[in-house]
């Protein structure tokens, strides 16, 4: 049986880990390199690293910080923010990153998804998706938005995923811009839509205040992974509690590297 994965999300600001809500609002959450490292010792099943005002201020990846990051990490580690033409990619692959994650990039354009997916092959490429709820001619829809949130772009969220996978991506990054940093829960709606929608992995992101939030969207959606954030950073809850939690309610979970205690 496969496993569903919990993934710590750094988001990234001026070389510091940040949250806020609804992509406003920001608060700091220390040093990337540094609670990258306690992730890994706790057990996190993989790690996403997001440069959150790269493609805003239209500038380049930190690239000595992810690679400082890759160094003393050994889960799996997505990259992305700031990507905007195969050789930002590359770099980024070189630096140390297993995983790319492209947004604005896809969305300006797209043959940036296919050659990633030619180059590196499609479990490199991630393509993260940032919708909004908005009303359209009477009816609410998902709504793409591009630059970190700040811009929408006219794209539906089924219809844009639907499109991504068909470029080659391996992977996508669900993330309820409505939801962000609420901790009440993921969308559910957005998510099932999504992942119903699509033949590969689905990361749900944005809004989990509790393990109970993490068991319900892999429950009741096709939700392959979950990305988690706020509860973590501030200490709410451990990656292992919510692993445990988890698995005492029958959701599949890696928990072996508990069995002797976390690396160190």
């Amino acid at each position: 049986m496969l496993t569903h994965r919990i993934i710590p999300c750094l988001d990234v600001k001026a070389g510091r880990v940040v949250k806020g809500v609804n992509f406003l609002n920001l608060r700091d959450a220390g040093d990337p390199v540094a609670v990258a490292r306690q992730y890994d010792a706790a057990g996190a099943d993989e790690l996403v690293f997001l440069d959150i005002t790269a493609s805003h201020e239209d500038r380049s990846i930190m690239l000595d910080v992810v690679r400082q990051v890759a160094e003393q990490c050994f889960m799996p580690f997505t990259v992305g923010g700031g990507i905007r033409t195969i050789d930002d990619v590359t770099a980024l692959i070189q630096a140390g990153a297993e995983k790319v994650s492209i947004n604005t990039a896809a969305i300006v354009t797209p043959t940036i998804v296919s050659e990633t997916a030619r180059r590196f092959g499609r479990c490199a490429t991630v393509v993260n998706i940032d919708p909004r709820r908005v009303k359209r001619n009477g009816k609410t829809i998902f709504e793409v938005h591009s630059h970190g949130g700040r811009r929408p772009t006219g794209l539906e969220a089924v219809s844009w995923a639907k499109r991504v996978v068909e470029l080659g991506a391996g992977e996508i990054v669900l993330t309820s811009m409505d939801a962000d940093g609420t901790q009440d829960g993921y969308d559910l709606e957005m998510t099932a839509a999504v992942s119903d929608a699509v033949d590969v992995p689905v990361v749900a992101s944005g809004g989990c205040g509790s393990p109970e939030h993490i068991r319900q969207v892999l429950s009741q959606t096709r939700a392959d992974a979950a990305l988690v954030a706020s509860i973590f950073h501030y200490g709410q809850y451990t990656v292992e509690q919510t692993k445990k939690y988890l698995a005492e309610r029958g959701v599949p979970i890696r928990i072996d590297r508990y069995e002797h205690g976390p690396r160190l």
